[in-house]
This record gives C-alpha cells, sequence and structure tokens, in this order.
C-alpha cells in the first residue's frame, strides 16, 4: 500500500479491500508457482451456481518458457509495464455447468468467475503481491495460443507483482500510479426499486 492512498471507506469494512489496487509499477521479482497457488486456492472458494467453478486460470511465471508468449499477448501500452510483473495470467470461463440433467448453458459463468477474480487478488495482497487486471489484450489470439475449447471463454488478463518504484513508468503514467477512489454507494444501492442515475 502506498503512503498516499486517498482511499476512505463510507462504512466499516476490512482494510483489506481498500488496500487492494492495480499498481503499473512492478519490481521484476519473479513469482514462485506456490505463491500463485495460493492465490489461486483462495479463488477456488469462490462461490458459483450450482457449485459449478466454471473459472480457468492460465499462467505464466517471468523466467519460463511460456512467460514471452503471455506478453505478446497484451496491447503495447499494456505489455510495456506488465514486462516487470513476475506472472501473468488469463482468466477464462466454462460457459457450460453440469446439472442433475447433465450439461447446460450457464448463465452465470461470467460473474462466478468474477467472484474467484476478487478472492484471487484479495488474496494476492495478503501475500504482500499486487494484480493489476487488463482488458487489453488480444482475446481472440488467446484463444488460438492457449488452446481454450470453444466451449469457454477468455475473460481478462492479469499481472502480478511486487509493487516498485513508479519512476520507470511514462509521465502519464505515474500521475495514475494511486489508489483511486469509489462512486458513493448511493449512486448503485437503491432500496425498494432500481433509480436510474448518471452513468
Amino acid at each position: 500500500m502506498t503512503d498516499s492512498n486517498p482511499r476512505q471507506p463510507d462504512h466499516a469494512i476490512d482494510p483489506i479491500f481498500t488496500e487492494r489496487w492495480s499498481p503499473r509499477a512492478f519490481a521484476g521479482e519473479a513469482v514462485p508457482e506456490s505463491e500463485l497457488l495460493r492465490m489461486i486456492e483462495a479463488a477456488r472458494w469462490a462461490p458459483s451456481s450450482y457449485n459449478s467453478q466454471p473459472w480457468r486460470f492460465v499462467y505464466a511465471l517471468r523466467g519460463t518458457p511460456e512467460w514471452e508468449t503471455f506478453l505478446d499477448l497484451l496491447v503495447p501500452a499494456n505489455r510495456k509495464w506488465a514486462e516487470g510483473a513476475g506472472a501473468l495470467v488469463i482468466l477464462v470461463s466454462s460457459k457450460l455447468m453440469k446439472t442433475g440433467d447433465g450439461l447446460k448453458p450457464s448463465a452465470s459463468h461470467s460473474l462466478d468467475t468474477g467472484a474467484a477474480s476478487a478472492n484471487f487478488q484479495l488474496q494476492a495482497i495478503r501475500q504482500g503481491w499486487h494484480v493489476h487486471g487488463m482488458g487489453g489484450f488480444d482475446k481472440e489470439r488467446s484463444v488460438t495460443v492457449l488452446k481454450v475449447p470453444a466451449d469457454h471463454q477468455v475473460e481478462a488478463a492479469y499481472a502480478v507483482g511486487r509493487v516498485a518504484n513508479p519512476a520507470e513508468l511514462s509521465e502519464e503514467q505515474r500521475a495514475k500510479e494511486v489508489p483511486n477512489g469509489r462512486r458513493p454507494i448511493t449512486d448503485f444501492a437503491f432500496a425498494g426499486a432500481f433509480k436510474a442515475i448518471d452513468a
């Protein structure tokens, strides 16, 4: 956590939620596989419809032959800073779930996988690492390169690493290298009925 963290919750919550943020400045330290698997173990315990557990974590550790392949899936702006990460993860969800009637389409596979993503990121904080999620990567090419089956969906990419001094980042990125705030609860929590607000 940086000393300049502006996050102040409006209600009393566990500090882990405000400690989680998405840095771009990573120290270049490899994430040991045992450490990454602890984060994935936390994800394993996320809730899911019918206990279908649709999440799939495909990863590359810094210094392994797969590292460059994963980096190459990122858009150039993300690749530039993600090169300092210690692990890269592509999160995939299964679009089908097993029920008493056999396999059927899952309406909640992305939601359930998002719950696993949150567990993964919060556990990383507990272990002294940070995770930065990315939508800026080639999802279509990820399917081919990572051999993702047709009944699965590529959801997001993540860089995992130790926070470093942001001096190596571009000026624009350095300006963003602080934990950001959140909208007030009144923007998205409504008693009794939905209330329209400005996006």
